[in-house]
């Protein structure tokens, strides 16, 4: 598959970091930034770009859930190579001051994702109008389409197609919930009620279909893609990078670099913290669920491999059990 406009998004540190509150080290989220520079990638997400308070602290969440812009410079300036990727972060509604956010032309980042749920997409443009006055590229990014009210999305979506200041609009498989037939079936819908935009797609690996997915997303005329070093990613993960540059048999990418950095860094970190398909996240998956439960339950010895009980307590009810 190889189309010149398709540019790939690596999010390793940002949805890698949900598993363990962003406790990567510098040395580490410096050899990623690295692997992906040397791999070619377009776009390198290194974090969330969200407000320190009490309740949420550096020390306990982690720097890359903040980013400062001295954090990103150490990352950035750690690594030189020909052409540079852009630099992203990521916002959640409801913990961003943007009074905080300086212009564009004197941060490191160059790119705002915007995270928001559909009941709240007039206040995720509100933070797209905001960044793109500074001078930033932004993205909406539609968390949990899947259990979505679809009269709900199709108005937010009218609303975002209205707005000039969203350069990119996101299908994401929050709950890894999609088959190929759905992403073609959410893509259509995105294009139909928000035809200005250009659409990207966030994959979740809870039924293996990450990847698959996202090929089907290429299929389907989707130019930006998301993908994670080795899968990494909250829960069941995401769309594997290396497998991506592979499929995509675009010249400018270099897949060695991010084999090289699988080998040396995590493979080691999977001793340390999980990550990728379990039959539990499967479950979740499969009934469209949230996996919040299902990373308890593989968090608890007795829990983590009973997927036949964990199967009766998710299809009993419509929300995710507590354990």
């Amino acid at each position: 598959m190889f189309r010149e406009q398709i540019k790939v998004l690596d999010c390793t540190i940002r949805d890698g970091g949900l598993i363990h509150n962003y406790q990567f080290s510098d040395d580490f989220v410096k050899a990623v930034y690295g692997a992906a520079c040397d791999a070619g990638v377009d776009i390198v997400e290194l974090g969330k770009k969200l407000d320190v308070s009490e309740e949420y602290t550096r020390e306990k969440f982690g720097k890359w859930n903040f980013c400062d812009n001295d954090d990103l410079k150490m990352v950035i300036g750690s690594h030189e190579c020909e052409n540079p990727p852009l630099v992203a972060v990521m916002f959640d509604v409801g913990r961003v001051d943007v009074a905080n956010l300086k212009p564009a032309d004197e941060s490191p980042v160059d790119m705002i994702r915007t995270a928001c749920y559909v009941l709240d997409i007039d206040k995720g443009i509100d933070l797209a109008k905001r960044s793109k006055d500074l001078g930033y590229l932004t993205t909406i990014n539609i968390m949990a389409s899947s259990a979505a009210i679809r009269t709900d999305l199709v108005e937010g979506l009218a609303e975002i197609n209205e707005c000039d200041e969203v350069d990119y609009l996101y299908l994401v498989d929050s709950y890894g919930a999609y088959y190929s037939e759905q992403v073609t079936d959410y893509l259509k819908l995105y294009r139909k009620y928000a035809p200005d935009k250009e659409l990207g797609f966030h994959a979740h690996n809870n039924q293996q279909l990450a990847f698959s997915n996202t090929q089907q997303a290429i299929i389907d005329g989707v130019n930006l893609l998301d993908a994670t070093i080795n899968g990494i990613g909250r829960g069941a993960g995401n769309c594997n990078l290396e497998l991506l540059l592979n499929f995509l048999k675009n010249p400018k990418f270099d897949v060695k670099p991010i084999y090289k950095i699988i080998q040396e860094e995590f493979v080691p970190l999977r001793q340390k913290i999980e990550w990728g398909f379990n039959d539990l996240y499967g479950i979740s998956g499969h009934l469209n669920q949230h996996p919040r439960t299902a990373m308890r339950c593989r968090g608890d010895q007795e829990l983590r491999d009973k997927c036949h009980d964990f199967y009766h307590m998710c299809a009993q009810s419509d929300d995710m059990p507590q354990v």
